[in-house]
């Protein structure tokens, strides 16, 4: 059976600013995780990111389905792999951390950043597209089952396809340092010819009502995925 077949559930976990969720309580302080999932924290300073890979002869990175990828944030062209958009909002020098592990029941995508905005909520989702000097050429959300209904532009807005449990969600709250630490575990796990390319950050916690489920204010940083 094809891996995308089945949206099946996600948990997502970290340790400081609390959101909530039906599955469970609010604690600590900072912004909220969109209804639907299941409890996290956020905090932390994260651990210093590793140097971004080199891209491949084409331009573009291998795509990842497993591994570690860091960069840190400068506005395009100083910076192709890991880029910010809005620098009030994504500070160059800002930095990412992600790493995709297959287990025994699925996928865990950990994201691990610093030198964000101090107590600033934001929104990260993994999408299908590398990141370029323009925001919106990272493509709509990576889907596990993918709306039939939707373009690449707009993207899927339908909370049956545009949820936790069938995207990637990384929403976080920076910490007083401006770092933080998220994690999602899917009971998936990637495509590997079509995998997720890049990581969006967004402005907002991401919505999740008909019509704006999935959508999380503009993009203001992009990491391009892939073993370079």
């Amino acid at each position: 059976m094809h891996p995308r077949a089945f949206a099946l559930p996600l948990l997502l976990t970290a340790a400081l600013a609390g959101c909530t969720g039906p599955g469970g309580t609010a604690t600590g302080s900072g912004g909220s995780l969109p209804p639907g999932s299941t409890p996290w924290l956020v905090s932390g300073a994260p651990s210093p990111a590793l140097p971004s890979s080199a891209p491949s002869p084409d331009g573009l990175a291998a795509p990842l389905v497993e591994g570690t990828v860091s960069g840190t944030f400068l506005p395009f062209p100083q910076s192709a792999r890991a880029v910010t958009y809005d620098p009030k909002v994504v500070p160059p020098g800002a930095t990412a951390q992600l790493t995709i592990s297959r287990t025994a029941t699925g996928t865990t995508v950990r994201l691990t950043a610093g030198g964000l905005v101090p107590r600033r909520a934001y929104g990260a989702h993994l999408h299908t597209r590398p990141c370029t000097a323009t925001p919106e050429d990272a493509g709509p959300h990576y889907q596990h089952s993918p709306d039939p209904k939707a373009a690449a532009s707009p993207p899927s807005v339908d909370p049956e396809y545009a949820n936790p449990r069938n995207e990637v969600w990384l929403d976080f709250t920076a910490d007083a340092r401006g770092g933080a630490s998220v994690t999602a575990r899917q009971n998936w796990t990637f495509d590997e010819v079509e995998p997720a390319r890049s990581l969006i950050v967004h402005a907002e916690h991401t919505r999740t009502a008909a019509g704006k489920a999935g959508t999380a204010g503009p993009r203001v940083a992009c990491l391009t995925l892939g073993n370079g």
